[in-house]
């Protein structure tokens, strides 16, 4: 009696593991379709989302430009500070500073450690830029001013990738 649970207890179990086993395959042959690769948009989605963002963008610098009540005197420096922010052009189909994935997958793990440090220190580079930029402007305001784009800036939630975590 003992023998025959033992037994059906294990063909369950097989049965269970094969299971689960063709379900994983099952899931890994549809992998393509589903998941990474679900949300890629076309050129035309692409260039719309980015339009639609320039434009959020451009309405936040001016409601942040008409709340400071600029002077002439300024001007320039805010010019400096909301060019320092803009993002730079990407390359021809890949991301800025970014080698495409073929040529990034035959380096060696020293050559591809070398390579993420050289893009990291590129960006340490643009955000220090941004920040002279911003030490630059924010050196021009008055007390009131600063006060308001202290309290602006509070606001604001961090780059696009934040805000879509945010979203979802």
């Amino acid at each position: 009696m003992n023998t025959l649970r033992k037994h059906l207890v294990i063909a369950f179990t097989a049965a269970g593991l094969f299971g689960a086993a063709v379900g994983a395959q099952a899931q890994t042959a549809a992998a393509p379709t589903e998941g990474r690769h679900a949300h890629a948009m076309t050129q035309e989605q692409r260039a719309a989302k980015k339009a639609e963002w320039q434009a959020k963008r451009a309405e936040r610098q001016a409601k942040l430009r008409d709340a400071l009540k600029l002077n002439a005197q300024q001007q320039p420096a805010w010019d400096a500070f909301v060019a320092s922010m803009t993002p730079q052009k990407r390359g021809e189909g890949q991301r800025a500073g970014r080698p495409d994935r073929a040529a990034f997958a035959n380096l060696s793990a020293p050559q591809r450690m070398e390579r993420h440090i050289a893009m990291q220190k590129a960006r340490t580079a643009r955000m220090e830029a941004r920040l002279a930029a911003l030490n630059n402007f924010y050196s021009v305001l008055t007390p009131e001013q600063r006060k308001t784009f202290d309290e602006q800036s509070k606001h604001r939630r961090g780059g696009r990738h934040h805000q879509q975590q945010r979203a979802a």
